[in-house]
Formats: C-alpha cells, structure tokens, sequence
C-alpha cells in the first residue's frame, strides 16, 4: 500500500477523544500541535482544505489554507479574549461535512470564494483553540496548532495531488470520505 494513502488513512482514523488534552497539564507547543492532529473533526476539515485549494488550483494552493490559517488565527485571539461567538462546536463539525462535499462535487467558487469559505470556518476553529486554553501558555499552543494545521492543509494537498495521478475522480471521493465521516460524528 503507498505509504501517502496509509499515511492519509491513518490520518482519517485518528480517535477524537484525545483532541483537547487538559491545557493546564500540556500548555505548550507540543499541545498546540496535537490538538488539532487527535481530533477527526479537525483532521477532516484541514485534510479537506487542502484537497479543495488544489481543486481550485492556481493561487488558490497557498491562498485558500493561508485563509484558513488566518482566520483560525484571528479566532484563536478572540477565544483568548472571551470573545463570544455563537456555534462554534458545530460550525466545525460543519466545516468538515460542507469543505467534504465542495471537494467532492468539484465545486470551484474562485479564489476569493475559496478564500472566504475556508476563512469562515477557519474562524470557528481558532475560537474553540482559544476558548479552550484556559491556563496554558497561550504563544507556545497558538504557534503549535497553527503549525499542525499548515502541515494538515499541506498534507491535503500532497494526498490529492498522488491520488489524482491514479485516478482523476480520487480527490472527490476524499471529499466524499470526510462529508460522510463528518455526518457519522454528527449522528454517531
């Protein structure tokens, strides 16, 4: 089996239960990092961006995840801050659905349609990141989860692009995957 597609279903398996690790026992980059890593929903919504810029191609690549990564940043500072924003736990599990099916029915708004898509949910993910916080070094996670997510969109990106040279519909059938398993965790 390719090491990408194992590594991409290993990816897809990751349990939720270990996404938010206690902050005041893991307040620190390797926190950050992980946070987004050990949680499906999250997994699937990076993996999805990815998968969606290249769809869109051309400056999308960088900017759809830099939307994202952004947003996610701003959010993150409103978490912190106490911010409220309403929604947030299923604006994500949303994100992985709805990102899921634009990518599986080809769906290509743009560039700055794919921006503010991505940028939208990128918000509600940040939130969470910081509303959870609580008493951990706010710097040190904040550049851990802003990492893993980059490296998520990335790794997106690297399994479409191997999966389309087998078969040009295979990056649609990832949306596919992560709008269904994003619906298991809705009802599961």
């Amino acid at each position: 089996m390719n090491k990408y597609l194992l590594t991409g279903l290993f990816a897809l398996l990751a349990s939720p239960a270990l996404a938010h690790l206690p902050p005041e026992e893991h307040g620190s980059f390797l926190a950050g990092v992980s946070h987004p890593l050990f949680g499906l929903d999250h997994v699937l919504a990076m993996l999805a961006v990815g998968v969606w810029a290249l769809q869109i191609g051309g400056k999308a690549l960088w900017a759809v995840p830099a939307g994202f990564v952004g947003a996610m940043t701003l959010g993150y500072i409103g978490g912190i801050t106490g911010l409220p924003l309403p929604f947030v736990e299923p604006m994500i599990l949303a994100s992985a659905i709805v990102i899921g099916l634009l990518v599986s029915f080809a769906v290509r708004p743009g560039l700055w349609g794919g921006v503010a898509i991505a940028a939208f949910f990128g918000l509600f993910h940040g939130h969470a990141h910081g509303a959870e916080l609580g008493a951990a070094h706010a710097m040190g996670f904040g550049v851990g989860f802003i990492f893993a997510t980059a490296a998520l969109h990335a790794a997106g990106i690297v399994m479409a692009q191997f999966m389309a040279r087998a078969h040009p519909l295979a990056p649609r059938f990832l949306g596919a995957a992560s709008a269904l398993l994003g619906l298991s965790l809705v009802f599961g």
